[in-house]
């Protein structure tokens, strides 16, 4: 029988200042120790959250670790050292969560790989080499893949659902300007937006659509978002050039990127799946 108490109860209006908070939950941020990826994790933190940096470079998301557990003064965050290219650190990471925590109720896929040698990652299309594709692809595509899989397997079995936002990029969404990489570095190299980083972060975008109707009936929603330019090691050619083509007239600081993927984990997005977010400064609207 359903008592007055509760009949009342279920007429109050959420308090809508709490639908962003992520107190008891518990999430994986891969690539947790990249430039995008610490900023996320701090603002998780700063949520509430518990958080696990999962990196491929173990010493550096350690690192970053101790640093977050000195200054939220707790254990909400450890470190995991995971190559997502690899099915079983993939498993491993996520039978690591759970030992800490006892579930996943968030993912953030968000680690990428921009090439170890500049020379064969901004190569021409036309001399582009087959091995240079794959190892990118390795991670960008198929471990998105891997970690979704993963994830999703653990969501699923705790029949409590979650929420996934995987990184894609503009160059998912839509061809970069070539104009714009005119006397354009990156760390002193010549730079360009190599095709297969547009496939593979269009391939995140596929992937993304597809889990978010496939898990729809487990309450687990996936998203993605589409960060634009966000300043790293570029020259001021190119932050010129890059900027000029922004309506907002400037490129993204990688803490931009926070607030939308807040808004995506939390209770604040409970009616939102299948979306990719352009986080572009307007590039997308022209």
């Amino acid at each position: 029988m359903t008592t007055k108490k509760t009949r009342r109860r279920e007429t109050v209006k959420p308090e809508y200042r709490e639908l962003f908070d992520l107190f008891g939950r518990v999430g994986i941020v891969t690539g947790g120790a990249g430039i995008i990826g610490r900023e996320l994790v701090r603002g998780l933190l700063t949520q509430r959250a518990n958080v696990v940096v999962a990196d491929i470079d173990g010493t550096a998301a350690e690192t970053f670790a101790a640093s977050l557990r000195d200054e939220f003064h707790n254990n909400c965050v450890i470190a995991v050292a995971t190559d997502v290219t690899n099915a079983k650190s993939v498993k491993a990471m996520v039978a690591r969560t759970v030992r800490q925590w006892g579930k996943i109720d968030f993912l953030l896929n968000n680690a990428a790989l921009f090439g170890t040698d500049p020379k064969d990652y901004y190569a021409p299309f036309e001399e582009y080499s087959l091995e240079e594709w794959r190892r990118i692809m390795a991670v960008d595509l198929d471990g998105v893949f891997l970690v979704a899989r993963e994830v999703g397997k653990q969501m699923v079995a705790q029949a409590t659902g979650g929420s996934i936002v995987q990184t894609s990029s503009i160059y998912g969404v839509m061809a970069s300007d070539p104009r714009i990489y005119q006397g354009s570095t990156f760390k002193g190299y010549p730079i360009n937006n190599p095709a297969v980083y547009s496939a593979a972060k269009a391939g995140v975008v596929g992937l993304t659509r597809w889990l978010a109707t496939y898990w729809a009936d487990k309450n687990i929603r996936v998203n993605a978002i589409a960060p634009g330019g966000t300043m790293a090691h570029e020259n001021d050619v190119f932050m010129r050039k890059y900027s000029n083509r922004i309506p907002m007239g400037r490129m993204a600081n990688a803490s931009e990127m926070v607030g939308a993927v807040i808004y995506l984990v939390s209770d604040a997005s409970s009616y939102v799946t299948g979306q990719c977010l352009m986080i572009d400064g307007g590039l997308s609207a022209w």
